[in-house]
């Protein structure tokens, strides 16, 4: 697949945990909740009918695919699995870990509470927990 252009705020956002066939898995830089999203490396696409066929199907399947591991990984008691886009047009897709104790629960995450940004040694824990998934696609 070739290199395709982030938008500026998921680069700021995020950190790139890695790369599934057709999408890049960044970690949002906030460790108040496991958080990632996932963006097909496809050019100049906003919404996910926009992609071929074939392409809505496997962002499905990796979407499933990592939608499972986080909700085990992380023991989520609720996956939220969205793909909103008004502030940021490039197709991606938020998946976050949700728990009845967590900073905004039962209310959505956004802008309930400040960020809290990983330590580089949390961010460390993490590229771990999240390399037996990317060692399976190899």
């Amino acid at each position: 697949m070739e290199e395709f252009p982030l938008d500026p705020q998921l680069e700021k956002d995020c950190v790139v945990l890695g790369d599934l066939p057709l999408c890049r898995v960044l970690l949002m830089n906030d460790a108040t909740y496991p958080w990632c999203i996932l963006v097909p490396r496809v050019t100049e696409i906003e919404e996910l009918f926009q992609l071929v066929d074939e392409l809505q199907i496997q962002m499905a399947l990796e979407s499933g695919i990592l939608s499972r591991y986080m909700n085990d990984l992380f023991e989520a008691d609720k996956m939220n699995v969205a793909a909103l886009g008004n502030k940021v047009r490039q197709l991606h897709m938020h998946h976050v870990v949700r728990k009845q104790n967590d900073a905004a629960w039962p209310e959505p995450v956004w802008g309930k509470a400040p960020a809290q940004p990983y330590s580089d040694n949390e961010l460390a824990e993490m590229r771990e927990k999240f390399q037996p998934l990317f060692a399976r696609f190899g």
